[in-house]
């Protein structure tokens, strides 16, 4: 005697219609989990003025309610070549102060990333302040970053400024270097992370103003979510490098 169930085809045209709708709904509630499953932060790094050069120093900067506002470091610019306390005078700007970064932006071991010095000097200093906080982050997190190599891992990146390419673009050395191409534009950020790392899975570099970062790392949720990566590296960088934004 055969006690196992009936085959589909066998079914009756109603039990056919029950099972169909059973499987639908299955499918529906999976893909309803999906989207608001939980996601884990694992890891993180980061790099703020004050000294908030890891997430402890950061909170610690919050709790004891540090102003980070210095005045404008001269490896930046001269201030007193820009500064006019009327805000209505052209080519000026009325402050002397802002949120800087206490480490110099421009120290950089392009070796620890396999990257040449002569390839170096034509990254735009963002993209490799990315490089070393996302290898913080992934430390953080427990990771050893080689192994995830071929990992389907996304690379979500705010940025928005590019102020490097005219830096740059002033000399004349860089101005003809072969990796300007790779070193300067937004979308490079992402993708010289995801390719240092060999990650496979989504890369992208968002510039939505102020709103970067955030929606970068809503991108990132929306991609795990969809399963299109399974761990993503999302967050997002701004320097000043020139006067005029200010």
């Amino acid at each position: 005697m055969n006690n196992s169930p009936d085959k589909k085809e066998n079914l009756s045209a109603s039990k056919q219609v029950l099972l169909a709708l059973k499987e639908a709904k299955n499918r529906i509630e999976a893909l309803e989990y999906t989207k608001t499953e939980p996601i884990a932060v694992v890891g993180m790094a980061c790099r703020f003025p004050g000294g908030a050069d890891s997430p402890q120093k950061l909170w610690q900067l919050l709790s004891d309610g540090v102003d980070a506002i210095r005045e404008i470091p001269p490896k930046r610019w001269n201030v007193d070549n820009y500064y006019d306390p009327n805000p209505e005078t052209p080519g000026k700007m009325y402050t002397r102060s802002g949120g800087f970064l206490q480490e110099d932006i421009d120290q950089f071991d392009p070796l620890f990333f396999s990257i040449s010095e002569r390839e170096a000097i034509s990254i735009d200093p963002q993209h490799r302040l990315l490089l070393e906080v996302s290898w913080e982050a992934l430390e953080n997190a427990g990771y050893i970053p080689h192994r995830l190599h071929n990992s389907l891992t996304g690379v979500f990146v705010g940025i928005t400024n590019c102020e490097y390419q005219v830096i740059t673009g002033q000399a004349r050395e860089s101005n003809v270097a072969p990796y300007r191409i790779t070193g300067l534009p937004l979308n490079a950020a992402a993708g010289r992370l995801s390719y240092t790392l060999g990650l496979t899975g989504p890369s992208m570099a968002i510039d939505t103003a102020c709103s970067s970062s955030l929606v970068a790392i809503h991108q990132a949720c929306q991609s795990l979510r969809s399963q299109e990566c399974h761990m993503a590296l999302a967050g997002g960088v701004n320097l000043w490098l020139l006067p005029e934004p200010l």
